[in-house]
C-alpha cells in the first residue's frame, strides 16, 4: 500500500491512478509494454509504483503540461508531448510549486507529504507526438487525438477496443481556457469539431479528475457552450478559481454543478474569445 498513490482497476488492462492533490493517470498494458498517460504531480515516486502494477516496460505519454499532469516527467526523465506544451513541463516543474498544488487539493487526506518527497526539476528528453499517432503495446493500439484549447498542446487517447478516451483536462465539467497557454474559445470550438469526428468510436471520457466516466454528449455540451459564449448569450457567471477571475459559461448551483443539469461548463475571458 501507497501513501502518496491509489489504484482502482478500471478495465482489464487499465488501472486508474488517483495522487494526493486528486490528480489522475491511467495505466494501460498490452502484451508487450505498457503506456503511462499522465505523469501526476510528481510527489512520492510514481514510477516505482507503477512497477508495483506491471513488469513490462512503460512509456509516459502527457495529455497537456500543466503542474498536475506532468511530474513523472523528472522522474522518468523522458516523455512523449506535443512540442506546444513542451514549455508547460518547465512553467510548471517548480517543487515549491508542485508541492503547494497537492496542499491545496487534498481534500481531507489524511497523510501529509513533506517537501523532500518532490520528485526535483530535471532536463527531460520530451519525444514528440501529434494528432493520429498510434501507440502499439502490443495488440492494444492507443490513438492520439489533438483538442487544443485548455492548452495548445492538450491531446486525448482512444482505445477503439473499449470505447473509451483519455481525455486529461481536455474537456470536462471545469474546462480551463485563458490561462498561460490557452488557446481562444473560437479554436477551441474548432478543436471540439475535430474531436467529434471519433465521436462514433468511443462512450465515455476518463479524465484527469474526478474518478467517475463522462459520458460523450459532454463534448457537444461544450460546442454548444463555445457558439453562445461567442454569440454573447451564455451566462458570462463570474468566479474566481486558482485564484484567477472566469467568467463561466454557465452559472453553478455548488460543486461545479450547472443550473441548466448540463455537463460541460467552460471557463473563460472576454478577451480571448475570438482569435486575432
Amino acid at each position: 500500500m501507497s501513501k502518496f498513490f491509489t489504484a482502482t482497476k478500471i478495465f482489464d488492462n487499465v488501472t486508474q491512478i488517483l495522487g494526493l492533490g486528486g490528480e489522475q493517470c491511467y495505466l494501460i498494458e498490452g502484451g508487450e509494454k505498457a503506456l503511462l498517460i499522465d505523469g501526476l504531480t510528481g510527489i512520492g515516486s510514481l514510477k516505482a509504483f507503477v512497477r508495483e502494477l506491471t513488469d513490462l516496460p512503460v512509456e509516459l505519454v502527457l495529455t497537456h503540461g500543466h503542474v498536475d499532469h506532468a511530474g513523472a516527467a523528472f522522474e522518468y526523465g523522458a516523455c512523449w508531448v506535443h512540442p506546444a506544451d513542451i514549455g508547460q513541463i518547465y512553467n510548471g516543474g517548480d517543487p515549491d510549486r508542485r508541492y503547494n498544488f497537492v496542499l491545496g487539493n487534498r481534500r481531507g487526506a489524511a497523510f501529509q507529504p513533506k517537501k523532500d518527497d518532490v520528485i526535483p526539476l530535471c532536463n527531460v528528453r520530451t519525444k514528440p507526438v501529434y494528432d493520429g499517432h498510434v501507440f502499439d503495446l502490443g495488440g492494444v493500439q492507443i490513438e492520439t487525438i489533438a483538442v487544443p484549447g485548455h492548452t495548445e498542446g492538450t491531446l486525448v487517447f482512444l482505445d477503439r477496443a473499449r470505447r473509451v478516451i483519455y481525455s486529461g483536462d481536455a474537456c470536462n465539467p471545469n474546462t480551463l481556457l485563458a490561462l498561460d497557454g490557452s488557446t481562444t474559445i473560437e479554436t477551441y470550438k474548432q478543436s471540439l469539431l475535430h474531436f467529434m469526428e471519433f465521436f462514433d468510436a468511443f462512450d465515455v471520457l476518463y479524465g484527469g479528475h474526478g474518478p467517475h466516466a463522462v459520458p460523450k454528449r459532454i463534448i457537444e455540451e461544450a460546442i454548444e457552450l463555445c457558439d453562445e459564449i461567442m454569440a454573447g448569450t451564455d451566462d458570462q457567471y463570474p468566479m474566481e478559481f486558482i485564484g484567477r477571475p472566469f467568467l463561466y459559461a454557465r452559472g453553478f448551483t455548488g460543486d461545479f454543478k450547472t443550473r441548466d443539469g448540463r455537463l460541460a461548463n467552460i471557463a473563460y475571458k472576454k478577451e480571448t474569445i475570438f482569435n486575432k
